[in-house]
């Protein structure tokens, strides 16, 4: 029993291929902004923007808003998006889709070494006009939570998508995903953790490597797609 359908390969390619050109070519741009301190006043206005102007080391909103976004930041975590990693790619291996299963693990696993391989290149400091509301122990370009999250929730979706015959169960699925990210890379500027342009690095640079697994599986699996669950 094989895991995957035949799809015409080649027209579906290039839209894999624009999207991770695009999204790199934006991750560069934003990089160099880093760089060069282009980003400085765009950075700073945003971070304050989340403050309260007479208390800045005061998040703006009442306290259980600060409390949600830690909830919500939490979902970003490495600890929490390699438990969600481990048990997708446990049921796939279990259901014996096994090359879904090493996509989920090698484009998780393979974005944290990323990460910190960026993060040690650009070892931009944190934001360090306001009070931190969580704890960090890592450079601050590109946000992880909000690479990781990205990579994660993106992959995860994109093999649940390919697995419905439903154009708007797919669709679903994508939605939650980019709006889970969003979240997560909020809740970083809110709490004082990141500035803006960490959350845009790491959205652009974790939607591309996503896309770029994704689209490696089809080219490698001769543009097949992942077979609904159940199916003969």
């Amino acid at each position: 029993m094989h895991d995957y359908l035949p799809k015409d390969d080649a027209k579906h390619m290039l839209p894999f291929i624009l999207a991770i050109a695009f999204l790199l070519f934006a991750f560069g741009a934003i990089a160099q902004n880093v760089e060069t301190g282009a980003s400085f006043a765009f950075d700073h206005a945003v971070v304050l923007a989340f403050r309260d102007a007479a208390h800045p080391s005061v998040p703006i909103g009442p306290p259980w808003l600060q409390e949600a976004a830690r909830d919500l930041t939490s979902l970003g975590s490495i600890i929490v998006l390699l438990i969600v990693t481990f048990a997708v790619s446990g049921y796939l291996f279990l259901v014996r889709k096994n090359a879904a299963a090493w996509v989920v693990l090698s484009a998780a696993l393979g974005g944290i070494g990323l990460n910190e391989l960026l993060k040690l290149m650009f070892d931009r400091p944190r934001p360090d006009m306001i009070y931190q509301a969580t704890r960090v122990f890592t450079p601050s370009f590109p946000s992880g939570h909000a690479e990781l999250s990205a990579i994660t929730y993106l992959t995860i979706a994109a093999l649940l998508a390919q697995s419905q015959a439903s154009f708007k169960i797919g669709l679903y699925f994508i939605a939650v995903a980019v709006l889970l990210t969003i979240l997560i890379g909020v809740s970083r500027i809110y709490l004082g953790v990141h500035f803006p342009t960490d959350v845009l690095g790491g959205w652009c640079i974790g939607a591309a490597w996503a896309l770029g697994f994704w689209a490696l599986m089809r080219w490698l699996y001769g543009g097949y797609q992942v077979k609904p669950t159940g199916s003969a």
